[in-house]
């Protein structure tokens, strides 16, 4: 078998936890940030888990976790 290639978008864009779940980060936070509220830029701080429908699509492209 040959080897597979790994998605460059989603390596950059997912973190593996030590327990195997998937780490993701906020979006909407880059630029604009006068327009949205002080509660959504709270909100979009850190990192949260990917839900399990989408972890299924994410592994397929991240074949080496």
């Amino acid at each position: 078998m040959p080897k597979l290639k790994t998605k460059s978008s989603a390596k950059k864009r997912f973190s593996v936890t030590s327990t195997g779940k998937l780490k993701k980060n906020a979006a909407f936070k880059r630029h604009l940030l006068f327009n949205k509220g002080t509660k959504m830029k709270r909100h979009a701080r850190g990192t949260s888990l990917l839900s399990e429908s989408d972890v299924q699509i994410v592994k397929k492209f991240l074949p080496y976790l």
